[in-house]
Formats: structure tokens, C-alpha cells, sequence
């Protein structure tokens, strides 16, 4: 029987007047217009963490030769997600120096390694500090509001750890620049405040926040709006999350398998050693437990999850574009503005971004957003093949005008991709099983799922991979 399941409550263009909040809320609410999500499309278009070259040395792991038959695990998505659940089971089994064998794990992914969302976001690892506050308390109360922010503070503080116990901040291209939002309206100014004060007087700590009023901005960043300040990292998101699925391989048998989708999991015939089977165009595999680790396209393999209840798919554009300023000009810390529609960030300067070697050149920027100049804010969207000119233009025009003479108008980016996040009505993921069987003797074996991170899936995906892995166990 499937159990019932609501989002899990996890510890966890211009810069005129944004859409509001209702405006979109509206259009998440809106059926489907084809039912559940397809498979992730082929051909989609470059993306910068994915396609720089020698950036994605797994991209194709596993994909020719002899299909693994049978598992103990099987995790579907090679994102964040489903290799943080291979990373944190390789943790709980010692992640000592000899290789685990008694628990088999695959990997299957439908194109090439992390080549969703994760390989094709914004590059932020920017827990909320006190963002959204006073809808969380009013939602789970002021604990549980707190429970969330601290989560995603673990989250975050786990994967630093990670890259600087491993010495990889350099191969990761960490950057602990802070984060900056920007606040356009005075609407804008009074909520952030107000979330602020409710925050503080519930006990958050707020160490190291920082409300920026308008002339200190206009005179360190040369944009006419007041801010707030807090701590973040960006980082080359992709390249983590490589790292991570090497160190799990140290310390179990972790197989990969890319270019292999999963067309339908079922039921495994009585009497078979496996509980489930996973069909792929190469072949089934069989195995005990499978994770979702499948984001926006959960509805494909799970049809309950497809429509405003469950997770939506929303596609994201993204560009890469020089700016007519200097690094020491525009500072490193991350920023988001318009109402969290936009995000951007400017590389650090080495290698293939800075050009002919130069470190005073200007640095390659990341930006993010746009959604709100597509009438559906590109909900139900799961082609990421395709660019959508409207959005793409919202995006060139931005930074311009949030940041006058440091940004060219209309400047056409190096890059430009999009990618499919996985939204949900109360921004919260889903998390936990989602079906299960039993055998004879009274064992279950079951399903689990972790998706729908509405665009914030940095700060929460890796550790709630780590929930399946404790709810399972490691039998």
C-alpha cells in the first residue's frame, strides 16, 4: 500500500517591481498540461560546469559493456542527491580503507553523469539564514522554522567539510565570498526585515548578518538599492559532486551506469532474491531498495507526483558573461535580487576564465533567473534542450541595470543553458519511502525518494541523501 506523503519539513528585469508572490503560486497550482514528466531529453544545451572541457571525466562511466544485473541499492539520478546517498552509506559502513563488499550499490543515469540540475544550476551553496522566516513559524512553528535553517546550515557546513578535509577547495573552485540580496522595493526592504526581528527574537544566530543601507552599497558594489549581507560560498558544483561519488567508491562497490534510463521499476516475480526491478533500454537490473533521486522528473517513474500536489518541473536559464568591470570592482560574494528571481555570482579568475592567462582580466559571471518573463514562469517545463528568447533577453538586460557601467547592456553571454529544477507548493522536498514489500519471512524492502528542492537544492539535497541512508540501514 502506498503510504500517504507530503513534503518533508527538513532542518529541512529589469530590477522594476518583481511579479508577485500570488502571480506565480497561481501558475503552480495550474494542472499539468501533459500529465507526468518525461525522461530528460536528449542533445541539452551546453552547459558551462558541464561542457568546459575536462570538466565531467564520468560523463560517460558505464555506459558501453556489460550491464550490472543485480544490487543491493540501486539509485536513480547521478545528481547531488544520488551520490550523496552512495557517499553517506560509504560513511556509515566506516569509510575506512578496505572496500565494503557485503553492500553492492548502482548508479544508473538517464544522460550523462550530473548532467541535471546539479550540472546545470546557479553554483550556489547559500544556506537561508533568516530568508522566509515568518512563513516557516507560521507553517511549523518557530522550532521547527529554526529546524529548517539549521539544516540547511548542516548541509552546507557538511560539504565544506568535505572539500577541505580532501584539500579539493582549488579543484572545486570554493569561494567563501558571503551573499549579498538585494532589496529593489521598499516592500522588499520592510519583509526582510520583518523576517529578521522574528528570527532574532526566536534565538537564530544571525553572526556575521548584515543589513547594507543604499549609499554603502552604491559606494562599495555601485547599486542603487539597499541590502543584506550574509554568509555563502560558490563553488563548481559538478566537480563536488565527482569527488564525492570517487571517495564512496573507495568504500564500497559503487557502480555507475550513464546513458541507461529507467523506463518503469516494478515488483520483482515471487521467489526472485531482489524485491524490485529496474528496466532500462540495456536490460533489468534487480535489487533490494531503489532512491528517487530524480528531482523534477519524479512523476516519470512515480505518476503520483506529477501535478501541483507533487513536484512540478521548472525549467531555469542560465548564462556566462564578462562584465565590463574588474574582479576587485565587483567583489566575490554571490547575490540574488528581484525577489530571489535572479541569482549571479563572478568566477574566480584562473584557467579557462581568465583569458590569455590573465589574472586582471575580467571574470566570467554567472547569472540565473529570468523565469518571470515567461507567462508560465516556465512550470511544466522538462525540455532543456531549448532556450526561451524572452527569458534569455530578461537576462542580458539585468545586470546592467542593477549594476550601471559595470555591465554592458544587451552584452551577449559566452554561455547560455537551461536546466530543469523540481518545484513543490510549499518549497519543501520530499523525503522518505514511498512504497514497500515484504517477503515471507517479514523483511521490507522499499522505495525511497529525495526531490523537489525548488531551486534551493544546494543546501539540502546532500544531506537529505543521508536520510534514506539512515531509515534504511545498511542491511
Amino acid at each position: 500500500m502506498l503510504p500517504t506523503l507530503t513534503p518533508h519539513h527538513v532542518y529541512p528585469r529589469t530590477l522594476r517591481t518583481p511579479p508577485t508572490r500570488s502571480a506565480c503560486t497561481i501558475r503552480l497550482r495550474q494542472p499539468p498540461p501533459r500529465g507526468p514528466a518525461s525522461l530528460p531529453v536528449p542533445h541539452p544545451t551546453r552547459s558551462f560546469w558541464i561542457d568546459t572541457p575536462g570538466a565531467n571525466p564520468l560523463a560517460d562511466a558505464g555506459s558501453t559493456g556489460a550491464l550490472t544485473q543485480e544490487a543491493d541499492v540501486c539509485v536513480i539520478g547521478s545528481g547531488i542527491t544520488g551520490v550523496g546517498v552512495a557517499y553517506h552509506l560509504a560513511q556509515m559502513l566506516g569509510g575506512g580503507d578496505q572496500v565494503r563488499s557485503g553492500l553492492k550499490v548502482v548508479i544508473v543515469e538517464a544522460r550523462d553523469f550530473c548532467s541535471g540540475a546539479t550540472g546545470r544550476n546557479g553554483g550556489h551553496l547559500t544556506p537561508y539564514v533568516f530568508k522566509g522566516f515568518r512563513r516557516l513559524a507560521s507553517e511549523h512553528g518557530p522550532a521547527g522554522a529554526r529546524r529548517v535553517l539549521a539544516f540547511e546550515d548542516y548541509t552546507a557546513t557538511s560539504i565544506v567539510d568535505i572539500i577541505k578535509t580532501h584539500r579539493l577547495e582549488s579543484e572545486v573552485d570554493l569561494v567563501k565570498g558571503g551573499h549579498i540580496t538585494l532589496l529593489a522595493t521598499d516592500e522588499q526592504e520592510a519583509n526582510t526585515r520583518a523576517d529578521y526581528e522574528e528570527a532574532r527574537a526566536s534565538g537564530v544566530d544571525l553572526t556575521g548578518v548584515e543589513m547594507i543601507d543604499k549609499e554603502t552599497m552604491r559606494k562599495t558594489y555601485g547599486a542603487a538599492y539597499p541590502g543584506v549581507w550574509g554568509p555563502g560560498h560558490n563553488l563548481w558544483p559538478l566537480k563536488f559532486v565527482t569527488h564525492a561519488y570517487k571517495l564512496a567508491q573507495a568504500h564500497i562497490d559503487l557502480t555507475l551506469h550513464t546513458r541507461t534510463p529507467v523506463t518503469s521499476v516494478t515488483a520483482s516475480p515471487r521467489g526472485s532474491r531482489r524485491a524490485w526491478t529496474l528496466h532500462t533500454p540495456r536490460g533489468p537490473i534487480t535489487c533490494a531498495h531503489v532512491v528517487h533521486a530524480t528531482n523534477a522528473y519524479a512523476s516519470h517513474l512515480l505518476p503520483r507526483f506529477a501535478g501541483p500536489g507533487g513536484i512540478v518541473p521548472t525549467r531555469g536559464q542560465v548564462t556566462a558573461l564578462r562584465p565590463n568591470a574588474r574582479l576587485e570592482e565587483l567583489g566575490t560574494p554571490s547575490w540574488d535580487g528581484n525577489e530571489g528571481f535572479e541569482y549571479w555570482f563572478p568566477r574566480p579568475l584562473h584557467g579557462s576564465d581568465a583569458p590569455d592567462g590573465r589574472e586582471d582580466a575580467h571574470p566570467l559571471v554567472i547569472l540565473g533567473g529570468g523565469r518571470e518573463a515567461s507567462a508560465m514562469f516556465e512550470y511544466y517545463e522538462t525540455d532543456d534542450s531549448t532556450l526561451h528568447p524572452d527569458v534569455g533577453r530578461a537576462l542580458k538586460g539585468f545586470l546592467h541595470s542593477a549594476f550601471p557601467g559595470k555591465f554592458a547592456d544587451g552584452r551577449q553571454p559566452e554561455m547560455e543553458w537551461t536546466g530543469i529544477m523540481g518545484h513543490t507548493q510549499n518549497k519543501d522536498p520530499f523525503v522518505g519511502p514511498v512504497t514497500d514489500t515484504k517477503t515471507e519471512d517479514g523483511t521490507t524492502f522499499r522505495q525511497y525518494i529525495a526531490a523537489g528542492y525548488t531551486g534551493h537544492g544546494m543546501p539540502r539535497a546532500f544531506a537529505c541523501s543521508r536520510e534514506h541512508d539512515r531509515s534504511r540501514g545498511t542491511r
